[in-house]
């Protein structure tokens, strides 16, 4: 709010804020004060999603029906960074709900989760969880399914399928090479990526170079200050569906925070 009411544009991480109150008035601001507000989600920037998103949009796969997407980090964070970060829900799946918008097209509508402490019990003393079965379903009547874990002991798991009634999309996980090992004891290939700054590191600078286009040519923003709205409530559904053990509709989010 202070950099919009000082004329500069903004690049924000995600999440904007953990209140939904506080970021409609920030985005109310920025969209008085006439400045630009990208949000911070770069995996829409990364070539594989955006070629995933590309052949929704040309019909490779005719209406979209099935979304699944895993992601898996090779570590978890410490306990005091969980315990101030949102949770898991606001800091790491968040980027799986907005790569659900973007990929699928359509707003997601309803959330069920099932979440579990697996992987360290300091995560669970802090008052998150570690570990989640995620099902959505979105207002054009898809379904998706994203499965996270703190802790995949042989690198960062990033794989997106999108399935539908003309065929199906899917990406693997980048690893240093494409070699594979046949022996006499198997078949050997190199592990994924280690995390996030080796398998975005592309990503990253394709977001910055589309702001910077955007404030030097005055370009529209891909990812903006709604698409953080959005991804929030759907974090916020999804901790509430984890404390309430049911399905939560997106649209009670907003009748709690407002």
């Amino acid at each position: 709010m202070e950099s919009a009411r000082a004329g500069k544009h903004i690049f924000c991480e995600k999440p904007i804020d953990l209140d939904i109150p506080t970021i409609q008035n920030a985005l109310k601001i920025v969209e008085e004060c006439n400045v630009k507000l990208m949000v911070g989600f770069n995996r829409r920037f990364d070539s594989n999603f955006r070629k995933i998103k590309q052949m929704v949009l040309e019909g490779k796969i005719g209406e979209p029906h099935i979304l699944k997407i895993t992601s898996r980090d090779p570590a978890p964070p410490p306990a005091e960074y969980v315990a101030v970060s949102g949770g898991m829900f606001l800091d790491m799946t968040i980027h799986d709900f907005d790569m659900a918008r973007f990929i699928v097209g359509s707003e997601v509508e309803e959330i069920f989760v099932a979440a579990s402490v697996m992987v360290d019990p300091k995560i669970g003393e802090a008052g998150d969880v570690d570990t989640a079965l995620i099902t959505l379903r979105f207002e054009n009547g898809a379904m998706g399914v994203i499965d996270n874990s703190r802790k995949a002991v042989y690198g960062y798991d990033q794989r997106v399928e999108i399935f539908g009634s003309k065929g199906m999309i899917k990406v693997d996980n980048n690893a240093p090479d494409n070699h594979s090992y046949y022996g006499n004891d198997g078949v050997h290939a190199s592990l994924p990526l280690n995390f996030f700054m080796d398998r975005y590191i592309e990503a990253y600078a394709n977001e910055i170079k589309e702001f910077c286009s955007a404030i030097l040519n005055d370009d529209p923003i891909s990812v903006g200050g709604m698409d953080g709205l959005r991804a929030v409530m759907i974090g916020l559904a999804a901790k509430k569906s984890v404390q309430e053990n049911r399905p939560i509709k997106i649209s009670e989010i907003l009748e709690v925070h407002n």
